[in-house]
């Protein structure tokens, strides 16, 4: 029980740290989304090249271990499809519902991952992101596109989403660079090691800067519903396919730990964007971040 509060409460101690720093505006409003500009488009992806382009690839099982994760989301989505039919949530909502429900935080993720499995489980946590990115994306603009119909959406800003995507890229880059046995100069390697290093401890405290507890609306059925989808749902789908694909523990573990992770804050950006409900989103964000802790809890508990 001690190594799973040594993993997490780092982890989550940065992330009230940025709540905190919310809270006394520093070192000012400004300053955090800047900074999270900053870990998006330049820690992250250093983080995700260097780790990808310096790991020793092995592809054992890793095509079904990708396919958990995909079906597992995509079949979380028809099942709020049809709880939506039951429940007639007006159209935006249901797009805010649907990306609590799928989404999932890249840098609570990382952190854990690599707090508890270092690079080899660090490696298959990219691995996983390098698809879902993408795969979920497709799936959250194409609710946008069907459920709020004066949206003008189109397959050119469906692409432009993907090959634009900063994370995207750089898994891209840091696994050719890898495949190809390109000798990366060693001076770059170590800018990119310790541009990375900042990646996580920056993000984490951006998520809690995001926070905005005094709107959360328990009441709510959307919240409700999202939530079972994202920490209950979730969980209990990608571990019956796990074992069905039969997984090893490591891989299994991974993929549950995903399974419970809070949506990510881009969500927020996505609602704004496309005409989701920015209030309920933003509520879905907070209440996962804040309850997650404890079925991340009760999954390492239970499967590391």
């Amino acid at each position: 029980m001690t190594h799973i509060f040594t993993a997490l409460i780092p982890i989550f101690s940065l992330i009230m740290i940025g709540y905190f720093f919310k809270r006394i505006k520093f070192p000012s409003y400004e300053f955090w989304p800047n900074a999270d500009k900053l870990t998006y488009y330049i820690l992250m992806p250093s983080l995700l090249i260097y780790k990808l382009s310096t790991a020793k690839l092995e592809a054992t099982n890793s095509v079904s271990f990708v396919l958990t994760a995909l079906i597992t989301i995509i079949t979380v989505l028809i099942l709020l499809m049809i709880a939506n039919k039951f429940f007639s949530f007006k159209g935006d909502s249901f797009t805010s519902i649907s990306q609590g429900g799928i989404r999932f935080n890249t840098y609570v993720f990382l952190a854990l991952i690599d707090s508890i499995y270092a690079d080899q489980g660090l490696l298959l946590a990219v691995l996983l992101i390098t698809f879902v990115i993408p795969f979920i994306n497709i799936l959250c603009i194409s609710v946008f596109a069907l459920y709020i119909g004066e949206n003008k959406l189109s397959f050119k800003y469906l692409l432009k989403s993907i090959f634009t995507n900063p994370l995207i890229i750089a898994c891209v880059i840091g696994g050719s660079i890898n495949f190809t046995g390109f000798d990366f100069p060693i001076v770059f390697e170590k800018i990119l090691e310790i541009l990375g290093s900042a990646a996580l401890p920056l993000g984490l405290l951006s998520v809690g800067f995001g926070l905005v507890i005094k709107e959360i609306n328990s009441a709510k059925n959307e919240l409700i519903i999202s939530n079972i989808a994202k920490l209950i749902l979730t969980p209990l789908i990608m571990f019956f396919i796990a074992k069905a694909f039969s997984l090893d523990e490591q891989m299994t573990a991974i993929l549950i730990i995903f399974a419970v992770l809070p949506t990510a804050p881009s969500s927020f950006v996505l609602a704004r964007q496309l005409g989701g409900d920015i209030g309920l989103m933003s509520s879905i964000i907070t209440v996962q971040t804040l309850v997650s802790i404890f079925f991340i809890i009760f999954v390492l508990q239970y499967f590391i």
